[in-house]
C-alpha cells in the first residue's frame, strides 16, 4: 500500500484508484493538486490577456487543453524530480515515504510512467500552432535542470520559476502566434510569484535541507525571509501591472490584479517562519490568489 507524504490531501479520484495504481498517483502528485493548479494558472492568465489584446473571448477549448497539459506535465516533472532526488528524498522526513525511496516503484517503472505522461502532454502541445509547439518544447530546459540546482545554489526557486511560469507565455503563443511585450512582463511577474510562494513552501524543510545540504531561498534568507518574500511579491505586482498596461486591460482586469495583490499581502502579513503547517496552508492558498486574477482577466476579455 502506498503511504502518502505528510503534505498530501485526501482526493476523491486518488481514493478510488486500485492499490497497484496508488504509488503512481503519488509519483505524479495527484494527491497534491495544488501543483498542477500553480502550473495551470499562468497559462490561463496569458490566454485571457491575449484574448483582450486580440479583441476576442477566451478560447474555452484552449483553456481545457491547458488544464490537461498542466496535469500531465506537472506529473511528468514531479516524476523526473523524484527520479533524480531519490537518494536525497530518503534522508528527508517529509519525502522519505515517496514511492521511489520507499521501494514502491522502481526507477525503471518511474521512467516508463514519466514517458507516458509526457506523451499526453505532447498530444496537447501538437494541437496548437507551430509557434506554440516550439515554445512548449523550449519549456523543457528549466524543467530538466531544476532538480539539480538545489545541489549547487541557494536559489533553485529561480529555475523553478522559469519552468512553472512558462505558461504565462503559452497563452499568447496559442492565441496570437507571437509574444508581445505584455507576454514578457507577465512571465517576469509569474516567475517572481513562483519564487515567493515556493520560498514559503521551503520553510517546511529548513532543518532537513540543512542536514542533507540542499539549498533554498528559505535557508538563504533566514530571519529575513519575510522581507525576501515581500520583495518577490512586490515585484510580482509591478510586473503584472505592466503586463496589464501593455495589453490595454480594462477595469475588471485591474480589479482582479488588486484582489490578487491583496491576497499576497495577506500571506506576507500572516507568515510564521517556524510554523510548517501554516506555511503549507499559505502556499496552497496561492491557487485562490491566482484564480482571483484569472477571474478579473477573463471578465475583462468578455466585456
Amino acid at each position: 500500500m502506498s503511504a502518502p507524504t505528510p503534505d498530501a490531501i485526501r482526493h476523491p479520484v486518488v481514493d478510488r484508484l486500485p492499490a497497484w495504481a496508488l504509488p503512481y498517483a503519488r509519483l505524479a502528485r495527484w494527491d497534491r493538486p495544488i501543483g498542477w493548479w500553480l502550473l495551470l494558472l499562468p497559462c490561463w492568465w496569458s490566454a485571457a490577456l491575449a484574448a483582450t489584446i486580440a479583441g476576442t473571448r477566451p478560447d474555452l477549448v484552449a483553456l481545457l487543453l491547458f488544464l490537461i497539459g498542466a496535469i500531465a506535465m506537472r506529473g511528468a516533472g514531479s516524476t523526473w524530480n523524484d527520479i533524480t532526488d531519490r537518494d536525497l528524498d530518503a534522508k528527508v522526513a517529509r519525502t522519505r515515504a515517496r514511492p521511489i525511496p520507499s521501494g514502491q516503484v522502481s526507477v525503471k517503472q518511474a521512467f516508463l510512467f514519466l514517458v507516458l505522461q509526457a506523451l499526453v502532454g505532447l498530444a496537447v502541445l501538437l494541437s496548437f500552432n507551430g509557434f506554440a509547439i516550439v515554445a512548449g518544447f523550449a519549456s523543457l530546459v528549466p524543467v530538466i535542470i531544476y532538480p539539480f540546482m538545489k545541489r549547487f545554489t541557494n536559489h533553485p526557486q529561480i529555475v523553478l520559476g522559469l519552468a512553472f511560469a512558462w505558461g504565462a507565455l503559452m497563452g499568447f503563443a496559442t492565441e496570437l502566434g507571437h509574444w508581445p511585450w505584455a507576454a514578457f512582463a507577465l512571465y517576469a511577474g509569474a516567475i517572481l510569484w513562483v519564487v515567493g510562494y515556493d520560498t514559503i513552501y521551503a520553510l517546511q524543510d529548513i532543518e532537513d535541507d540543512a542536514i542533507v545540504g540542499i539549498g533554498s531561498t528559505a535557508r538563504a534568507y533566514g530571519d529575513n525571509v519575510r522581507l525576501f518574500i515581500a520583495a518577490m511579491y512586490a515585484g510580482t505586482a509591478l510586473m503584472l501591472a505592466l503586463a496589464l498596461q501593455l495589453a490595454g486591460a480594462g477595469w475588471p482586469g485591474w480589479l482582479g490584479l488588486l484582489a490578487f495583490c491583496a491576497h499576497l499581502a495577506w500571506q506576507v502579513a500572516s507568515l510564521r517562519r517556524d510554523d510548517a503547517r501554516h506555511a503549507l496552508r499559505l502556499f496552497r492558498s496561492n491557487r485562490d490568489a491566482g484564480l482571483l486574477l484569472f477571474a478579473g482577466l477573463a471578465l475583462d476579455a468578455l466585456v
